[in-house]
């Protein structure tokens, strides 16, 4: 039997999966760890944190599979894309917490990049808009407020790189720096077109490029992991952003395929193929995981908070004890009463792009209860992935293909299946659940497989894809309509303050 291990680094936990050669789960193990505020808008991780959760999962499953690391053929790597470390090459120690992606200080920064008229410059090398939300200005800002990091960026000492480039370097000793091109073209500093760093837009942020780490395919040789962390000397063979991954890992691997990944944040991933596309709908465009060869690319769109306002319900409000206690408090009301929720906590991200928006609930009255409140969270999260396929769609069409037909999903909310119906509700197309829904983890393996030698192709990977179960819409147009525009009021009220 040949096993393969998916080490997936996220935003709230720390995952490890053990996949046999048909795709199927044969162990898992997670942690959480601490989320830093140190002030409103600004969100950071402990790098220590991320490795040692990873590492301690990544033993943990070994011992649940009951398996030997001598009987993994490869291990892959996902990530919280984004996500910015920098430390000392010498040392191996950070010189400041990771930022996270969902934080937004550096936005002063891409202000001042937008008044020097580099958008367009952006938007056509790397695809993506300005945006705090990339890891080039907050790279920009720990070398800015670190003491003694730009200079010791510039004398050679430090290396960038987001939360895969930090886990190789880890896992290999210091032997290798290196990260994907899907998780490369998360930076706003990489040329999608040539697979490339991109000179000019280093120069304007005074980045060395002596950070830099090497970019490779997705599907490739990223070192060799010590023997002493997992007992064996395992190769990685595969590494990918985490969306960019759970697109590889639900089969998208042709043009107008989609999926969205619900989780702390949700993101919808269309495959455009080898055709490089600028969104017309507040979209970005974005490599997708690949192999070898020509490069791949997707529009995606990004919301901000997506599963994490039920952690709010949780944590914030304690409406429940417990994620998984939602749904049935959802489900005691018929419908939302009128009330709907925009969880801007941290900005609106596609297709609306407006960093200064903060969350409301509107349309409250004395009639309104928590459970009222805990579906408007739910439908929050189906109105702004349908907004993002709605211009998906949009983009699609007037690039001559077809709108999107179904979409793939995917992440710890998609097993909600009154999220799902409304999801399918609101978008008037099939909604699909996969058999194996931990695709993120999945992709990073199917990667590693591949580089590997494990499987052929892409077709012998398209052909293990299963539907566990399939969402049909059951309301009229008129009425998803009549939701959505409810949904787009509460947007510009929102957006207006």
């Amino acid at each position: 039997m040949t096993y393969l291990l998916a080490l997936d680094q996220g935003t709230s936990r720390s995952r490890s999966i053990v996949f046999d050669r048909s795709g199927h789960v044969v162990a898992m193990a997670q942690r959480e760890f601490r989320q830093i505020y140190p002030q409103p808008g600004w969100v950071e991780h402990d790098p220590r944190d991320l490795w040692t959760t990873q590492l301690e999962t990544a033993r943990e499953v070994l011992q649940k599979a009951g398996l030997a690391a001598s009987a993994i053929r490869a291990v892959g790597i996902t990530n919280q894309r984004e996500t910015t470390v920098v430390w000392n090459r010498h040392t191996g120690e950070p010189v400041y917490n990771a930022i996270v992606w969902q934080d937004r200080r550096a936005e002063a920064t891409c202000a001042e990049l937008r008044s020097r008229g580099l958008n367009d410059t952006v938007l056509q090398k790397t695809g993506l808009r300005i945006d705090a939300y990339f890891s080039s200005s907050k790279l920009k800002w720990i070398l800015d407020h670190v003491p003694g990091a730009c200079a010791q960026a510039e004398r050679g000492e430090l290396a960038f790189g987001t939360v895969d480039s930090w886990l190789i370097w880890q896992l290999t000793g210091g032997a290798v720096h290196a990260t994907d091109f899907s998780n490369a073209a998360r930076t706003m500093l990489f040329n999608i077109h040539t697979n490339t760093w991109e000179d000019e837009l280093m120069a304007a942020l005074d980045i060395p490029a002596s950070l830099m780490p090497q970019a490779l395919p997705s599907a490739a040789h990223f070192g060799t992991i010590q023997p002493e962390w997992l007992g064996a000397a395992l190769e990685i063979g595969g590494v990918a952003g985490d969306q960019q991954s759970a697109l590889f890992g639900q089969a998208c691997f042709s043009a107008g395929m989609a999926k969205n990944t619900y989780g702390t944040g949700c993101f919808m991933l269309m495959h455009t193929g080898e055709r490089f596309q600028l969104s017309q709908n507040g979209l970005i465009t974005t490599a997708a995981a690949q192999a070898p060869g020509r490069p791949q690319y997707a529009l995606e769109g990004s919301v901000f908070i997506g599963g994490a306002v039920v952690q709010w319900l949780r944590d914030g409000l304690r409406a429940i004890q417990s994620s998984t206690e939602v749904q049935a408090l959802a489900e005691s009301v018929p419908d939302a009463g009128g009330v709907v929720m925009v969880p801007a906590f941290t900005g609106l991200g596609a297709p609306y792009w407006q960093p200064d928006s903060r969350g409301s609930i509107v349309g409250l009255t004395r009639g309104t209860t928590m459970a009222h409140i805990a579906r408007a969270a739910l439908e929050s999260i189906a109105f702004q992935s349908t907004a993002l396929l709605h211009a998906m769609s949009r983009d699609a069409v007037a690039a001559g293909g077809v709108a999107v037909s179904e979409l793939r999903v995917d992440g710890g909310a998609c097993v909600n299946d009154l999220l799902m119906q409304i999801q399918a509700d609101l978008l008037g197309i099939p909604v699909v659940r996969p058999a194996v829904i931990e695709t993120t983890a999945l992709g990073a393996a199917y990667l590693a497989g591949l580089h590997t030698g494990v499987f052929a192709g892409l077709d012998e990977l398209s052909a293990q894809w299963r539907a566990e179960r399939v969402f049909q819409p059951q309301w009229s147009r008129e009425r998803a309509a009549a939701q959505m525009e409810q949904w787009e009021h509460a947007v510009r009220q929102t957006v207006a303050r």
